[in-house]
C-alpha cells in the first residue's frame, strides 16, 4: 500500500463521520441552511422584494416567493448577468454556468464564492465514501480520466461562463492534477468527436484506474478505444475498476458497458447541476444516492402529480415519504429561489435521505393520461434486456397517436448493438415490464385504448446523427428518453430492416 493510498483512507473515515453528523439530523441540518439563507439574502432585491426580514420560517417563505423557472425568475437573472451587484444574492457570481435553454437559448446559472467549494467537496467525498466503504483506494496511485466540456471560458461583463464541467476542471485539487487524464491541449478541443479521437490516443497506453462521465459519451469513447486497439477495455486497462457518472441513469448502459469493458466495475452515480451539486451514492450497499442537505441548498418537494394543480403543497425534508414521485425545488448560494431545477425524484430511505432520479417533470408521456415517466421506461428496458440476448445503444419514447391502423401506441425508437433474436418478445418483456410499473398505463392496454407498444429501429448512429444535427454531440448534453410530442421521434433515421 502508498503512503497516497494510506492517507486517502484515514481521511476518507474522517470525513464519513462528518458527514453521518448532519446526514443523522436531517430537519436540524436543514433548518440552519435555511436561516443562513435567508439572512444572507435579506438585503438583496429579491430579498426586499419579497420581504425576506420578515420570513421566519419555511411556511412564510411558501406563502412570499412563488415557485419559478428559469424563464420566471429570468428579470433578475438577467440583472446579474448585466453587471449589478446584490440581486440575487450579495455583491456578484463569480461564474456564470451556460447550459442550453428549451425556449430562451442559452441560460446563465451564476455560481457564487459560496457555491463553488460545495461542487468540489462533493465530487471528493462521493470517493471517499467509496474507499471507506470498500477499503479499495489503489486506484489514487494510477491515472483518471474525466470525460467533461472544455475548460476555456469566455467572458461577459467581467465574469467568467463557461460549462460548468469545465469550470470545475479548474479545481482539480493539486494531489490529482498529475493523475488526471486527458491533457489540458485535449480538453479544450470544442468538437466532441475529434476530442475522443485525442483522448483515444492519448490515453491507450496509460494506466487508467477511475473513468468518469456521462454514460453515453463514455460509451463512445469506450467504443473508439475497442476499435483501435481490437481489445475490451478492461484488457488495454487492466486495473480500471471504477466508473463514475451522472447526468443520466447507468442501467440502461450496464450490459453493454459489461460486454465492451469485459467484466463488471464498480460505480458511483453523481447528481450535479449547473445550479447544484444535489446526491451522490455514498454506498454501494444501498439504492440511492444520500441527499446533501449541508450543501448551503434548502430543499421543497411538490408530488408530482399535483404539481400542475393552483398552491401545491410545498413540503419539506421532513414531511417526505418514501417511493412517492417528488418535484425538487431548490433554494442556494447562487440565489435560485423556491427554483423548479425540472427533476423529478423518489426517495429509497429516510434514514439517512436517499433519492434516485425518476425523470424531469417536463420528460413524460401523457398523450392517453397514463404519465409514464423516464425511470419506468428505463427500468423496463433494462428488465426485458436482462432476458435476452441483446445490445441497447440508445432509446427514446414517443407517443403514435394517430397509426395508420389500429389503437394508439407508444413507439419505441431504439438503435441495437446487437439485436434480439425475437424483436416481437423484446418488446412484449418491454410493455408487460412498463405496465407492471404503471397501473395507468397498464388499464390502457387491458382497456383497448392503446395497444402494446412497438419498436422503430433506429440506423447504428442514428441517435448520434440526431444530436449533432441539433449542435448537442458531446460535452454534457442528454438525449431526452421520453417525449408527449413526436419532434425527436420525425426527426429520427429509422432503419429499413
Amino acid at each position: 500500500m502508498s503512503i497516497k493510498s494510506f492517507a486517502a483512507k484515514i481521511f476518507a473515515r474522517y470525513t464519513v463521520s462528518k458527514t453521518q453528523k448532519w446526514s443523522s439530523q436531517p430537519i436540524k441540518t436543514q433548518e440552519k441552511v435555511f436561516q443562513e439563507l435567508i439572512k444572507k439574502a435579506a438585503s438583496t432585491k429579491f430579498g426586499q422584494d419579497h420581504h425576506f426580514d420578515k420570513i421566519e420560517n419555511p411556511a412564510q417563505f411558501a406563502r412570499q416567493v412563488p415557485v419559478r423557472d428559469y424563464e420566471e425568475l429570468k428579470g433578475y437573472i438577467t440583472r446579474v448577468v448585466d453587471g449589478e451587484s446584490d440581486i440575487l444574492w450579495p455583491g456578484k457570481p463569480i461564474y456564470f454556468a451556460k447550459t442550453s435553454g428549451t425556449t430562451s437559448g442559452a441560460k446563465y446559472i451564476p455560481i457564487t464564492h459560496e457555491s463553488m467549494p460545495t461542487h468540489i467537496k462533493a465530487a471528493r467525498n462521493a470517493i471517499l465514501s467509496y474507499i471507506a466503504e470498500t477499503g479499495n483506494a489503489d486506484f489514487v496511485d494510477g491515472k483518471m480520466i474525466f470525460l467533461q466540456g472544455s475548460p476555456t471560458l469566455d467572458e461577459k461583463n467581467g465574469i467568467k461562463l463557461g460549462r460548468l464541467s469545465g469550470i470545475v476542471a479548474h479545481y482539480v485539487p493539486g494531489y490529482l492534477q498529475k493523475n488526471r487524464l486527458p491533457s489540458w491541449e485535449t480538453n479544450c478541443i470544442d468538437n466532441w468527436e475529434d476530442k475522443v479521437e485525442a483522448i483515444v490516443a492519448e490515453t491507450t497506453s496509460e494506466d487508467l484506474r477511475v473513468i468518469s462521465g456521462i454514460p453515453s459519451w463514455v460509451q463512445m469513447y469506450f467504443e473508439r478505444l475497442q476499435a483501435k486497439n481490437g481489445q475490451k477495455v478492461g484488457k488495454i486497462f487492466p486495473n480500471f475498476n471504477l466508473f463514475i457518472y451522472g447526468g443520466v441513469n447507468y442501467e440502461p448502459y450496464r450490459k453493454k458497458f459489461e460486454t465492451l469493458i469485459g467484466r463488471r466495475v464498480d460505480s458511483i452515480e453523481l447528481f450535479p447541476a449547473s445550479e447544484g451539486f444535489f446526491a451522490y451514492q455514498d454506498t454501494q450497499k444501498e439504492n440511492g444516492m444520500l441527499l446533501l442537505l449541508d450543501s448551503g441548498i434548502f430543499y421543497e418537494f411538490i408530488i408530482a402529480d399535483q404539481f400542475f394543480e393552483t398552491d401545491a403543497k410545498r413540503l419539506t425534508i421532513g414531511e417526505v415519504e418514501l417511493g412517492v414521485n417528488y418535484v425538487m425545488i431548490i433554494s442556494t448560494t447562487v440565489g435560485l429561489w423556491a427554483y423548479n431545477v425540472g427533476d423529478t425524484i423518489q426517495f429509497t430511505s429516510n434514514s439517512p435521505y436517499r433519492i434516485i432520479v425518476t425523470g424531469r417533470i417536463k420528460h413524460f408521456i401523457s398523450a392517453f393520461g397514463e404519465h409514464v415517466i423516464g425511470n419506468e421506461v428505463e427500468r423496463a428496458i433494462a428488465l426485458a434486456g436482462a432476458g435476452f440476448d441483446a445490445e441497447v445503444t440508445e432509446f427514446s419514447v414517443a407517443p403514435q397517436i394517430n397509426p395508420v391502423e389500429g389503437l394508439p401506441y407508444h413507439e419505441w425508437f431504439i438503435e441495437f448493438e446487437k439485436e434480439p433474436k425475437n424483436l416481437n418478445a423484446f418488446a412484449e418483456a418491454i410493455d408487460n415490464a412498463l405496465q407492471d410499473q404503471n397501473s395507468y398505463y397498464k388499464d390502457l392496454i387491458t382497456g383497448k385504448v392503446l395497444q402494446t407498444l412497438k419498436i422503430s429501429l433506429v440506423k447504428r448512429g442514428g441517435f448520434n446523427d440526431y444530436m449533432r444535427s441539433q449542435g448537442k454531440l458531446g460535452g454534457q448534453n442528454k438525449l431526452p428518453r421520453l417525449a408527449n410530442d413526436r419532434k425527436i421521434a420525425d426527426a429520427l433515421p429509422i432503419s429499413d430492416f
